[in-house]
């Protein structure tokens, strides 16, 4: 058994340390969405047609995609990526993320493709006098 620590095994513990804390420099927490409070309407019914979404950004700076999957139906979702949080947009029936490829299904937010693996942010919402609104 040795009593003194040698130069490589303090070299391997220092390039280790420093592999972890570049590692965690480089990863981004989820990013926040923003806060959207109940009773906010978000965009006429009109302005959203069927099978379509539309992005829309509240007066609090929260971007939101409102998607209109039949004539009395709407969903929406944060419109911000779950993988590092840029804004996702509509594109080719699905919600399209162009920083890095990750592509959601337009009608549940599920990641189905990208580097993303966690579900857009789902954003409770009622339909109003014409109005989509947050529940």
């Amino acid at each position: 058994m040795s009593c003194c620590v040698n130069r490589r095994q303090v070299l391997m513990a220092t390039g280790s340390g420093v592999a972890a804390l570049t590692l965690g420099a480089c990863s981004q927490p989820a990013p926040d969405p923003g806060e959207v409070g109940a009773g906010t309407m978000l965009i006429s019914l009109t302005e959203v047609a069927v099978g379509e979404a539309k992005a829309v950004t509240t007066a609090d700076g929260a971007e939101i995609m409102v998607v209109r999957s039949a004539e009395d139906q709407v969903h929406a979702f944060s419109a911000i990526c779950t993988h590092q949080g840029c804004s996702v947009r509509p594109e080719d029936g699905e919600l399209y993320c162009p920083c890095h490829g990750s592509r959601f299904d337009q009608s549940t937010g599920e990641a189905t493709d990208g580097p993303a693996e966690d579900p857009l942010l789902e954003v409770a919402v009622t339909i109003e006098n014409g109005n989509v609104v947050t529940a």
